[in-house]
């Protein structure tokens, strides 16, 4: 069992002041993986002061020098592949697929902003004034437990791009991946207080971060309810915020959409992550015309895929991440079914041989309407809503019939008019006939599925304050 019982604070592995500890549980098997110390808000507090100390200095340091410790982050992450992988498929039941894509989303976000990095201009004239592009200050990071690595690595090396120090809260949930983390940005060599990792619970160190007037801004990954709360509690301060929320993103079947193709692509956007991804596509909206042809591909995608073991590089959907996420899962099924919707494949419980898990049957509803919760709620599990629409126009004023706006899909063999109906989507990322992803471009959400941008330039802004200078 692993036993984790230091967190990180002004270059140091220290042992917290809080008492609490976490068990970190198999969602394989249900078995304890090991045991977390959890800091309190005397620990949080200790970080926060670290890295404001460190601040005076490393907001001072120059592009090339920012370059140099971000090249030495890349170097350290990518000497643990390994056991990052690893840690990510043990602990979180990520499948192999996806653990292996999120360790390389983590060194293509820093590669990014390197790139990015190279060619910013941090002072420019406008108009008659110089405009100074100064680090925000100190930055309190929280990460979700369905990518940990990945959004500790693009967030904190987009603030070291910008001259900020850190303090980071990850999801308690993921530990042991933290820890493999941790030492690799020990490894690195950053300057002590640059970055602080305090691992606790959100009402108590997201909490104190959030509230603390040392922390000038705050970037989050996770749910709208917790993003909410989090621009309440940090509206005291006036903190700049960065919130990546949830979605309930919508993928359109166009009317000349190969479905031989269209379809296996629908479902692995559908089910990406165990379908615990905020950009996953959980609304399919197809035509009504070929809604016959949609079920009977769906019906024969999914009874081919494969659950189970999600160190198999076989398996294409595992375990929800806890036996908490398993049970509302089972919930937005039952809450299907008493809607009216038609069960097409899969349903309630876990598939055969994999009862001791967390396991959910990649599950597809149809004759779904977007006013039913199963199309408006996010569920964060492998069950896709699928909703005829008769013409182009009711399938956009549906897909953006919805609180969120992250992420849409568009399929269809007409390159042209599949960016026409892309450029109507209320979203702020949309993939044309396949998922999708680049470092450099922004990433965010329209309306409750966030506040403000990450990656590249847009992203690198977040993290500076523009000063003008009039002479």
């Amino acid at each position: 069992m692993k036993i984790i019982d230091k967190i990180y604070i002004n270059g140091a592995f220290v042992t917290p002041e809080g008492t609490e500890t976490f068990d970190l549980i198999s969602p394989v098997n249900q078995e304890v993986l090991g045991k977390v110390a959890l800091g309190n808000e005397a620990d949080t507090l200790k970080a926060i002061a670290a890295a404001k100390a460190a601040f005076k200095t490393f907001s001072q340091t120059t592009r090339e020098e920012r370059i140099g410790y971000l090249e030495r982050m890349y170097a350290a992450i990518e000497n643990r592949k390994d056991d990052m992988i690893n840690a990510m498929v043990q602990e979180y039941g990520g499948i192999l697929q996806f653990a292996k894509a999120s360790f390389e989303n983590s060194l293509s976000g820093i590669a990014a902003n390197i790139a990015v990095l190279k060619d910013f201009a941090f002072e420019k004239q406008v108009g008659s004034a110089t405009v100074l592009l100064d680090p925000v200050g100190v930055v309190g990071i929280i990460t979700p437990w369905n990518a940990s690595n990945s959004f500790i690595a693009n967030k904190l090396s987009t603030a070291i791009a910008a001259g900020c120090t850190a303090v980071i809260k990850p999801s308690e949930m993921s530990a042991i991946q933290t820890q493999v983390m941790m030492e690799a940005l020990h490894a690195a060599g950053l300057p002590a207080g640059v970055f602080n990792i305090v691992n606790g619970l959100g009402p108590v160190v997201g909490a104190t971060l959030t509230k603390s007037p040392d922390i000038s801004k705050i970037s989050f990954t996770g749910s709208t309810v917790v993003g909410k709360s989090i621009a309440k509690e940090g509206a005291d301060t006036v903190k700049r915020v960065t919130l990546e929320l949830g979605g309930k993103s919508p993928n359109i079947l166009l009317e000349d959409a190969n479905l031989e193709e269209a379809i296996p692509l629908s479902v692995a956007a559908a089910f990406m992550n165990n379908g615990q991804a905020c950009i996953a596509a959980s609304r399919l909206l197809a035509p009504a015309s070929r809604m016959e042809e949609v079920k009977a591909l769906l019906r024969k995608t999914v009874a081919n895929v494969k659950v189970g073991n999600p160190a198999d590089p076989d398996t294409q959907v595992g375990p929800m991440v806890s036996k908490k996420q398993f049970e509302r899962v089972q919930g937005y099924i039952r809450t299907g079914l008493a809607e009216g919707a038609t069960l097409l494949a899969g349903g309630l419980g876990q598939p055969a041989g994999l009862e001791a898990g967390n396991f959910v049957q990649p599950t597809v509803f149809v004759d779904v309407n977007n006013n039913m919760r199963i199309a408006r709620e996010e569920i964060f599990g492998p069950v896709l809503s699928v909703i005829p629409y008769h013409t182009i126009d009711e399938a956009i004023a549906i897909a953006n019939d919805t609180t969120y706006g992250l992420a849409a899909y568009v399929q269809g063999q007409d390159l042209a008019q599949a960016k026409k109906v892309a450029a109507r989507l209320e979203a702020g990322r949309v993939a044309i006939n396949g998922f999708k992803h680049d470092p450099m471009a922004p990433f965010g959400g329209f309306k409750q599925s966030g506040v403000g941008r990450e990656f590249g330039v847009y992203g690198l802004e977040e993290y500076l304050e523009p000063k003008t200078i009039l002479s």
